[in-house]
């Protein structure tokens, strides 16, 4: 578990945290129980488009899950921003400087959903797949950036998360957009780590299995997931908090010698790279 109050001072940014079954909202409030100071993003969803659970617990996406960093006694900025705009990410960043003053770690978690790109290449809408690569490339090219940027001004460090998965280390059929997307995080991952190494700024990929959140709803919970489910020989899927401790180990001090890593947390469901 995490050792308590060791980011006390730091403030974190978490990008994609507006889920209440999500890998964002959990390593959001895991960092704040680790006294950081949080950011949340989200890109402004439609509560007509949210699942049920959600809705029956009223749910506000950004602004709930601001509520509970801020029940936990840190502050909280919940912010709509599109990652894959560089405008926007530019103006998140001037807006986190101007009201909680630094950054300190960077979590970039946004993902398109998961839909339309998983079909045969032939039949993906070239459109589709940019939009997943705007999102999870460029969207965490633009917080890295912003983020490094930041870090190395203030010369204390950092913590860059990157959300990957284990599709970024073993193709799929019917996943190409998403194979490639996650594939160039990690890749990003390794270069980025290297040029900030001797900044003490810590650079790692996190690369999920499967991991019961809302993302994965679409896929139903009938035979098709119990198939998958037989090829984790832990025999479960993850739970989302289980993947916001190992983001909240490696963005604390604990984990200042682990860089340009990209570290699986899929039950023993190995992985060809």
């Amino acid at each position: 578990m995490t050792s308590p109050l060791e980011l006390a001072g730091k403030v974190a940014i978490v990008t994609g945290a507006g889920r209440l079954r999500g890998i964002g909202r959990e390593s959001a409030l895991v960092l704040a129980r680790m006294g950081a100071d949080v950011v949340i993003t989200g890109t402004g969803r439609d509560p007509k488009t949210f699942p049920d659970d959600e809705k029956k617990a009223g749910w506000k996406d950004i602004e709930s899950v601001a509520g509970e960093i801020r029940n936990l006694g840190r502050r909280a900025l919940p912010v709509v921003v599109d990652v894959s705009n560089q405008g926007q990410v530019e103006a998140l960043f001037d807006r986190v400087i101007r009201e909680l003053g630094r950054v300190d770690v960077m979590v970039n978690n946004a993902a398109a959903p998961y839909g339309k790109d998983r079909v045969p290449v032939i039949e993906v809408d070239p459109a589709v797949f940019e939009h997943v690569i705007k999102v999870k490339v460029m969207g965490t090219f633009f917080c890295s950036r912003a983020a490094v940027k930041q870090m190395l001004k203030q010369g204390q460090g950092g913590r860059i998360v990157n959300l990957s998965s284990t599709a970024g280390k073993r193709g799929t059929a019917r996943m190409a957009a998403y194979n490639a997307s996650n594939f160039a995080v990690d890749g990003f991952t390794q270069a980025l780590a290297k040029e900030v190494a001797l900044d003490k700024i810590t650079v790692n990929s996190v690369c999920p299995g499967l991991i019961e959140t809302a993302r994965m709803d679409p896929l139903g919970r009938d035979e098709f997931w119990q198939e998958r489910v037989k090829g984790i020989p832990m025999g479960r899927v993850g739970e989302d908090w289980e993947v916001a401790e190992l983001i909240g180990y490696l963005c604390s001090p604990r984990a200042a010698y682990i860089t340009g890593q990209a570290i699986s947390i899929n039950g023993g469901a190995l992985t060809e790279r």
